[in-house]
């Protein structure tokens, strides 16, 4: 038996509050005769709340008696060798406050457990629900580029890879009509920490790149399908890797893909 367990559980609090059932008192008792810790906490317990009815009882002064006996018959018994009644009385409605308050502050430390554990559900069930939203976000969002991708207007280019990665590969899907592109990035290896790749719309005579964006949260992105504006009359579209945020002329001995626009 774990004692200090035992009497960390405030059950020996209750048995002296009279709060538990014979068979809970019995057990008590027997546990307390078998080991003197138990004993000594009792003790100690009834000893807090013999203190504690002492000092909120009202008590009476030490004049009361003598008051009480100018006033009454003289041939009346001293009261002096017995205590009042009502002082018993004083002392038991003490006794039952304290029990009471007692109840009320293991009763509140259970509230407070309940409503802790209420909480964390609580903040469980909102990162649920914030997951569920991306997650429906994302899904309504791919479904509306696959739909763009399959329009009429769209025009498809193949952008391939270059001397500095010869695998790479890129598609991008204009939209003239509505000035904008999508760019298919599957093809492209992750970019290295404090790059990003730059799309360039180019027009060959003479050859003038013109940046359109750069795909920013390479990683982050699952599809890999960005959108771009596209104001530019483009003859072609290459991609670059670029410092973070992109540059304001490409660097060719980084150009990954490239591609012409079909006549």
């Amino acid at each position: 038996m774990d004692i200090e367990k035992y009497i960390a559980s405030g059950i020996l609090e209750l048995y002296v509050a009279g709060a538990l059932s014979d068979a809970e008192n019995i057990d008590i008792q027997a546990y307390a005769d078998a080991h003197p810790e138990i004993q000594q906490e009792i003790e100690a317990i009834e000893a807090a709340i013999l203190q504690l009815t002492k000092s909120t009882s009202p008590g009476m002064p030490n004049t009361a008696f003598e008051v009480i006996k100018k006033r009454s018959n003289p041939d009346v018994v001293s009261l002096t060798t017995k205590k009042p009644v009502f002082t018993y009385l004083g002392w038991a409605a003490s006794l039952l406050f304290a029990a009471g308050m007692l109840w009320m502050y293991l009763e509140k430390d259970k509230l407070s457990t309940s409503i802790q554990l209420v909480e964390e559900e609580r903040q469980t069930l909102e990162e649920q629900l914030d997951g569920l939203k991306e997650t429906l976000a994302d899904k309504e969002q791919t479904e509306r580029i696959l739909q763009e991708l399959r329009s009429k207007e769209i025009e498809v280019v193949a952008l391939g890879g270059q001397n500095v990665a010869p695998t790479s590969y890129a598609k991008v899907y204009w939209n003239k009509k509505e000035r904008k592109v999508y760019v298919d990035g599957k093809g492209l290896p992750e970019p290295p920490e404090g790059y990003d790749y730059q799309v360039w719309s180019l027009t060959l005579q003479p050859l003038t790149p013109t940046s359109i964006g750069v795909l920013s949260n390479f990683k982050g992105n699952s599809t890999h399908i960005f959108e771009l504006k596209n104001d530019n009359t483009s003859e072609a579209f290459g991609i670059t890797l670029e410092p973070k945020g992109g540059s304001e002329t490409p660097n060719l001995e980084q150009l990954y893909t490239l591609g012409t626009v079909g006549p």
